[in-house]
């Protein structure tokens, strides 16, 4: 783990200073990416998986546990006009990602624009997350589909 204990409280407290909301007890594995952070509110007791990659609108509820390489993305390229090379459309404009708290997403895992999962919800691993997850669901899969209910 680079620089040990002092690193975790470095990143944490970069974080605090960056992100739009930081709560306590967060964990901050090395790695983590996430542009500005401005736009970015993360829960108490919540980690960021090592490696993962966090940009735009995301809302992290309490007590989120997250694998490493998880990839949250708010925005994607426009694409609509064939005549024009998609590198020259632009972005779409972002839709915001709310994940709920007591969540687990695995390692891996992709949550694309304007998702919403719900409280209690478990993201498998490698999942491509392109709809949103009932409250105490689990889902899994390319696109991702319910599983079962934890309930």
């Amino acid at each position: 783990m680079p620089l040990g204990r002092s690193g975790h409280w470095f990143r944490k407290v970069l974080v605090k200073k960056l992100f739009k909301k930081c709560g306590k007890g967060i964990r901050v594995a090395p790695l983590v990416r996430f542009g500005a952070g401005n736009r970015i509110s993360l829960g108490e007791n919540s980690n960021l998986g090592r490696n993962c990659w966090i940009l735009g609108d995301v809302d992290i509820g309490d007590n989120v546990v997250m694998g490493p390489d998880v990839i949250i993305i708010s925005q994607n390229h426009e694409f609509q006009d064939v005549t024009v090379p998609m590198v020259q459309q632009g972005h779409q404009p972002s839709r915001p990602i709310c994940v709920g708290s007591d969540v687990w997403i695995g390692t891996r895992a992709i949550l694309l624009p304007g998702v919403h999962i719900g409280d209690h919800a478990i993201v498998g691993a490698g999942s491509v997350v392109t709809k949103n997850v009932p409250e105490s669901a689990i889902v899994g899969g390319s696109p991702a589909r319910i599983l079962k209910y934890r309930k």
